[in-house]
Formats: structure tokens, C-alpha cells, sequence
């Protein structure tokens, strides 16, 4: 953000203004704030962030972090807390160099070696929460209670290989960026809509935002399917494997599931049907 940006949203650049919007214009302050607020959060977006053309997912891309040297740094900073949260690492040895040696194979045998990530795979001890996930940088985990659960090697392999398209696809920090901009217009459009009585304007563009970020969130989860499918093929897992990942993850929610548009992932079997066309194309 500019020098004259920060002046202008902390109040201090009012001569650039003069006294017109104080006395001749009529402008509501209210009005004005919501605009600095709106225009400083999009000339932010497109200032202060890096546009970055991502050739696994195809598309350009607008990211918080700049270069992978600092996604990297990022994750290795978080990664202990999120392996303290998950009940340390697994002790279970021979279930974490199956880990070790599933991802390596998927990193060596695709595009992701080319990347500078150095990738590392966690068992983690947690035996109720079933969850994988990824941090920037390559730092990739799996809990035992999903790790259980898995009927296969090509299973496992599913788990890690959309993982690794989390990574590459650089999803956490788009979402970063995507996060602080939908949250800098939300409160701009607070603003605007606030009657100094009633919170109700900012709470529904809150509400609005906060559909758009989860809407982003679903879409990152199909985008690392298909790559996952992709890395799989490329590393000779039978790609079929991630639809029993589905199924598994479907009867683990039942019962326990919220409407998709209120969640991050789509739901499991809306995910396989994407999954079977993704295989299809690649066997046409």
C-alpha cells in the first residue's frame, strides 16, 4: 500500500480534499469512508499483491506471497503448532514411511520435483479427526484416523497427490488474497449500508463475503482433485482409487454434514462425479 494510500484511509492527506467535502459537496462522511475503504482494499488487491500465471492450474493467479521461498518459510514457521494440535507425530513407523514413500514417488514421478517445494510428508497421531491437509510450502499431513481408513495404496495415494495439488496450485496463498479482499469490500459495503442504528448491512455483506471465500475454497478442492488424478496417472496409482477416498469421506460425514454452499469442500459425491469426468478425458 502506497504512502498516500495509508495517509488518505488514517485521515492525515484532508488537503488533498480541501473543505469541499466538509462543507460545499454535501458528501456524508459516511459515504466517503466507505468509498477509501472499498478503493484502498481493491488498489491493494491489485497493487500489493503479485498476478502469477500458474502452469499446473492454468489460470493467473493473484497471491499474497510473492515468491515459494516465502510459502516455504511459512509453512516450516506453522508446522509444528498444526502437528502439536494433532496430537504429535504418529508413532506408528511403518505407517509413516509408507507415507514417505507414497509421496516421494508422487513428487519424483511429476512436474511437482520441478518445483521448489521441498515436500514433506507427517502421520500424524490423531486417531479421531479424519483430515488431511497442506501448508504453503510442501509441508503435507495426514492423520492415522484417516490413514486407517484407507482400503489401499492407490487410496493413500489419492489423499497425498491432492494434497500436492493444494501445493502447487498455491490455494493457501491465493487465499489469502482472495480472503483480505472480500473482507475489505465486506466491511467497506458495512459502511455503506450502516444506519448508525442497525449492524444488519454489515452483517449481510459479511455474510455475502464470507459465501464468496467459502465458494473460492470449493473450487481449490475440485482444482486438486484433478490434478490429483493427473499425478496419479503420471505415477502409475490407479486414478479410480480417489473415488473410494469419496465414498470413505461420505460415509464418515453422514449425519454430521453441513449444506455444501455453507462449506469449504463440496460435498463427497458431487466431488467423485467431477473425479469419474476428470478420468474419463484422460482416457479418451
Amino acid at each position: 500500500m502506497s504512502h498516500l494510500l495509508r495517509s488518505i484511509l488514517s485521515g492525515s492527506a484532508r488537503p488533498f480534499f480541501g473543505s469541499s467535502l466538509g462543507r460545499g459537496a454535501g458528501c456524508h462522511p459516511r459515504l466517503v469512508l466507505a468509498v477509501l475503504i472499498i478503493c484502498g482494499t481493491l488498489a491493494y488487491h491489485y497493487l500489493g499483491t503479485t498476478e502469477y500465471q500458474n502452469d499446473f492450474t492454468r489460470r493467473t493467479q493473484r497471491l499474497a506471497f510473492a515468491t515459494a521461498q516465502e510459502e516455504v518459510a511459512l509453512g516450516l514457521q506453522s508446522a509444528p503448532l498444526m502437528i502439536r494440535e494433532m496430537g504429535g507425530q504418529s508413532r506408528d513407523a511403518q505407517g509413516q514411511a509408507a507415507v514417505d514413500r507414497i509421496g516421494a514417488r508422487l513428487v519424483q514421478s511429476t512436474l511437482a520435483r520441478q518445483t521448489p517445494y521441498p515436500f514433506e510428508f507427517h502421520l500424524l497421531a490423531d486417531a479421531q479427526m479424519i483430515n488431511a491437509f497442506a501448508l504453503p510450502g510442501g509441508q503435507i499431513f495426514i492423520t492415522e484416523a484417516l490413514y486407517r481408513m484407507l482400503k489401499s495404496e492407490d487410496q493413500l495415494a489419492g489423499v497425498l497427490g491432492h494434497e500436492i495439488g493444494h501445493v502447487v496450485g498455491r490455494h493457501s496463498n491465493e487465499q489469502m488474497a482472495t480472503t483480505k479482499l472480500w473482507s475489505g469490500l465486506a466491511q467497506g459495503v458495512g459502511v455503506l449500508l450502516s444506519d448508525g442504528q442497525s449492524n444488519a448491512g454489515a452483517h449481510i455483506a459479511q455474510m455475502v463475503a464470507n459465501y464468496r471465500v467459502m465458494k473460492f475454497g470449493r473450487d481449490d478442492e475440485l482444482e486438486s482433485d484433478a490434478l490429483g488424478v493427473r499425478f496419479l496417472i503420471e505415477a502409475g496409482y490407479d486414478p479410480e482409487a480417489m473415488i473410494g477416498v469419496m465414498e470413505i469421506l461420505a460415509q464418515a460425514a453422514k449425519g454430521n454434514r453441513q449444506p455444501e454452499m455453507l462449506s469449504t469442500h463440496p460435498n463427497p459425491e458431487n466431488r467423485a462425479e467431477k473425479i469419474r469426468e476428470i478420468i474419463a478425458k484422460y482416457r479418451k
